[in-house]
């Protein structure tokens, strides 16, 4: 039995979402529908991940995010990769709330150059997407998966649980012992 790879796993969510986003730029309200559903999640954790400091403000972006992605769906380039696409508009709304939040707070400081800031993480974090996908894939598939639903895609226990079919106990013990796992791993390596 072939063992789906972090990779397939992420090349596969891609194609899914590219199809679902083609019908419903054809028209198919149903699959237009189930496209912006099925990218909440990954516009929640991916805003999640980056406001830290501003968790309340993570459901407002998500929204103008969404809005965002109808209103420029027809500029959407159907060579290139949707979730490339859906990222960089809510990077967009990202830089502009902080913009709009510096102007607000005089604690903090503004953002000189918010692109270059972005593009050397967006890097660094290709690099390090790498890594962990070649370390998630020395584990047993119910331990890599459960890290992946929760760790990286941000998805709660109980949405990791429903997703893989199991119980929250057994996602959270599947995490657990997987990144026991990888820490040991990384000892090892050193």
């Amino acid at each position: 039995m072939d063992r789906i790879t972090g990779q397939d796993r992420l090349r596969h969510t891609e194609l899914r979402l590219h199809a679902l986003f083609l019908q419903g730029l054809d028209g198919d309200a149903k699959a237009y529908r189930g496209f912006l559903q099925a990218i909440t999640p990954y516009l929640r954790a991916f805003l999640r991940r980056r406001l830290g400091s501003w968790p309340d403000q993570v459901e407002d972006l998500v929204q103008e995010s969404l809005l965002a992605i109808h209103n420029q769906r027809a500029s959407y380039d159907t060579g290139l990769p949707v979730t490339a696409w859906i990222y960089a508009i809510a990077r967009y709304k990202l830089i502009d709330w902080l913009r709009r939040h510096a102007r607000q707070d005089s604690l903090h400081q503004p953002l000189d150059d918010e692109d270059a800031l972005f593009s050397t993480a967006d890097q660094d974090a290709g690099e390090a997407q790498r890594d962990v996908l070649t370390l998630l894939a020395t584990l047993p598939e119910k331990q890599r998966d459960a890290i992946i639903h929760t760790k990286l895609d941000g998805l709660s226990m109980r949405e990791a649980a429903d997703l893989l079919n199991m119980s929250e106990a057994a996602v959270k013990v599947s995490v657990h012992r997987g990144l026991k796992t990888l820490a040991t791993t990384l000892r090892e390596a050193k």
